[in-house]
């Protein structure tokens, strides 16, 4: 098959977005497949385009303009253009609103089938953002298929329309992502190495010589959605309790959570809190084997990657029962779930993780587990195979 594949974001940009994107690209060239990507950027002029070819996926980026409607035409003509010259198959939309809107028109225009997938953001935001609605209203409607990655969102998109929508969840690569050794050298690298000699930590040094304090995780980019005023409330109330670091493996959003996360620190000076910067997919376990407790505290969200990376690296998770999420972790089964926006309820949950090992090693087993069961790559690749399939598209 033929494959275009269209998304607002791919790698090297930031986010689960891309790194889904290029997850199912590679996934779908590893079939035998011929995979084209269209994806805008804004390091590019808007009259200029780039093509790329790495691990058997042809990208091409081209430039966004200031003007939403511009980019969409420019995105639009260039999927025509190349159409032209290569027939392509289906046109795959990865995201519901921009790109779900010119691949399920292109589709239409080109008598091509195309199939818009679903992934968080755009339909829990976007339906209330009129100058994206009909955009969405469209792709929903008249795309040949709609796949969604969680239960949650396939819910929400029939409350737009009766038509059927396949959930196709997040798939994890468990031979990268596996249990390993805590790294003592990145510790330091990070800057954990201070919490073993700070003073404040002399009383938990006596009760348990040579033990290191434990650690909170959180994984991705730390903003409002993901639940920053919620984590770094929970993290002083587990500071009163047990001294504790919390890393972040990733940055904080620049602008108003920012500030947000620079005030706190200031109010409480004896916070322990490292901050990694943007860490590569391959050098995420490392940085996993620092936790001994993952939180993901998340207001909304698709289907997290970073939560089934870090179950599948067996770390015990308490996270937010929204979106995806649900689909995942069941409580007190494979890791524990909380109310979103309840700090009490988080530190609550996440003390009970520190002050028991025998619970984290249970639910961090039983969580690798369930990821090596029900989201792995082959599945996540033989379910859009079977949608195009479903559609009349045979390799």
């Amino acid at each position: 098959m033929n494959i275009a594949l269209l998304s607002e974001k791919y790698t090297p940009d930031i986010g689960g977005l891309a790194i889904s994107t290029e997850r199912l690209a590679r996934l779908l060239s590893s079939a035998g497949n011929k995979i084209r990507v269209f994806s805008p950027t804004l390091n590019l002029l808007p009259s200029e385009k780039r093509t790329l070819t790495h691990s058997g996926v042809s990208v091409t980026r081209f430039g966004a303009h200031k003007r939403v409607d511009d980019t969409l035409v420019d995105w639009f003509e260039l999927i025509v253009s190349e159409h032209k010259h290569d027939p392509f198959d289906v046109l795959h939309a990865y995201f519901l609103t921009q790109a779900g809107f010119v691949a399920t028109y292109s589709g239409k225009y080109l008598n091509v089938p195309s199939v818009v997938s679903i992934r968080g953001n755009d339909i829990e935001r976007a339906a209330f953002d009129p100058s994206r609605f009909s955009h969405t209203l469209y792709a929903l409607q008249n795309a040949s298929a709609v796949t969604a990655n969680a239960s949650e969102l396939v819910k929400k998109a029939k409350a737009f329309i009766d038509r059927e929508i396949i959930l196709i969840p997040n798939g994890v690569d468990t031979e990268h992502f596996k249990p390993m050794e805590r790294n003592k050298i990145l510790a330091e690298t990070v800057g954990l190495k201070t919490l073993e000699s700070d003073s404040s930590l002399s009383k938990v040094r006596e009760q348990a010589p040579g033990v290191q304090i434990p650690i909170i995780g959180f994984v991705g980019e730390l903003r409002e959605k993901k639940g920053l005023k919620t984590l770094l409330s929970a993290y002083a109330l587990i500071n009163k309790k047990q001294p504790s670091a919390l890393l972040i493996v990733g940055e904080v959003r620049p602008g108003e959570d920012k500030q947000v996360f620079d005030e706190f620190q200031i109010l409480h000076p004896n916070s322990q809190i490292a901050v990694t910067g943007y860490i590569s997919p391959k050098d995420l376990p490392a940085y996993f084997s620092l936790i001994d407790v993952f939180v993901h505290p998340s207001l909304r969200d698709g289907m997290p990657n970073a939560v089934l990376e870090v179950m599948a690296c067996e770390k015990a998770a308490v996270a937010t029962s929204v979106g995806g999420v649900s689909d995942v972790i069941k409580d007190s089964e494979n890791g524990l779930t909380v109310p979103a926006n309840d700090a009490e309820s988080l530190s609550t949950a996440i003390l009970e993780l520190l002050n028991d090992q025998a619970l984290r090693v249970r639910l961090g087993r039983s969580a690798r587990e369930t990821i090596q069961k029900d989201f792995t790559l082959q599945k996540e690749l033989n379910a859009n195979l079977n949608v195009y399939k479903s559609l009349g598209i045979n390799p």
